[in-house]
């Protein structure tokens, strides 16, 4: 995959357009955005998320965007917890959306960078943001070289290969439209999320066999989901506007960057890095890890 491409700029136009961008679904108790970031972590609600940051005396959002996922981390740690943000181009949509939080900052940083400037970390959140990256396990590495504390723990998440339809489809429609500006880009994803709409207002189950040769998986789908796993992704949630769906779409679909891996790619990372995997969790879309230092 080339790098130093368009996605440094396209991450910059999606901010910029979309400040609050899943904002408030992310702090709303029981949303589904808030339960998949939860859930994908091995934490059923809210309060086991507090109950885990209960010890923690230091927290990094690595890669921060709007900050939605920073203000869920202040909301559930010690108000005497500092908490730190750091996002190469959207650090200052961060800072306004925090700007009511007491004792959180926000920095610019690339995350391929030392950043030991920042100091140690008791708890390092770094999702959704790797595989944006130039070198997502140099990136990686960084990040527990540099800020992890002693008795850290660090929790990822990056993408997974996906169904060699829906990885071609993907890559077809990315290849289209990488050139594009963000108004043109975002007409090319509102097509694509009408789709998702009108498969998901159609509210229809399907139930489908094992096909081996293509890696779907038998079993009873929504509509929307079974093409959404298997074919393109063709984002929808009624708990988001219609832009804000079309601007996750156009976060998938239009930064270069992106990479995909397997499960033992991402366990070897943790290995190379010296840590001890103490959660691991795969679904059709991505994998998430956490790990401490192998000798703590």
């Amino acid at each position: 995959m080339e790098k130093n491409n368009n996605t440094e700029t396209s991450f910059k136009d999606k901010w910029e357009q979309n400040q609050d961008l899943a904002f408030s679904e992310t702090l709303r108790e029981g949303s589904e955005v808030q339960n998949w970031i939860l859930n994908r972590n091995g934490w059923a609600t809210k309060k086991e998320l507090k109950q885990f940051l209960s010890d923690k005396r230091s927290i990094l959002d690595a890669g921060c965007g709007n900050g939605r996922v920073t203000a869920l981390l202040r909301e559930c740690s010690d108000s005497t917890t500092p908490v730190t943000g750091i996002d190469l181009v959207a650090f200052d949509v961060a800072a306004n959306n925090l700007k009511k939080y007491e004792n959180v900052k926000t920095h610019k940083a690339d995350l391929l960078e030392d950043n030991s400037r920042f100091g140690k970390f008791d708890f390092i959140y770094c999702q959704e943001v790797l595989h944006h990256t130039n070198d997502p396990e140099k990136s990686f590495k960084n990040l527990v070289n540099n800020n992890l504390a002693e008795k850290g723990c660090i929790a990822i998440y990056v993408y997974r290969k996906k169904a060699p339809v829906r990885e071609f489809v993907d890559d077809y429609i990315r290849d289209n439209i990488k050139g594009l500006s963000y108004e043109d880009a975002t007409k090319v994803c509102d097509q694509i999320t009408e789709l998702g709409k009108v498969l998901s207002d159609m509210k229809i189950k399907v139930k489908v066999p094992n096909v081996d040769v293509l890696k779907i998986e038998a079993g009873e789908y929504d509509l929307q989901r079974f093409i959404y796993h298997f074919f393109m992704k063709c984002f929808w949630s009624n708990d988001l506007s219609f832009v804000n769906n079309s601007a996750i779409n156009y976060d998938w679909y239009h930064p270069q960057n992106c990479e995909r891996y397997e499960l033992e790619e991402i366990r070897e990372w943790f290995n190379n890095a010296g840590l001890k995997i103490t959660h691991e969790f795969a679904d059709p879309y991505g994998i998430t890890m956490q790990g401490i230092h192998r000798n703590k």
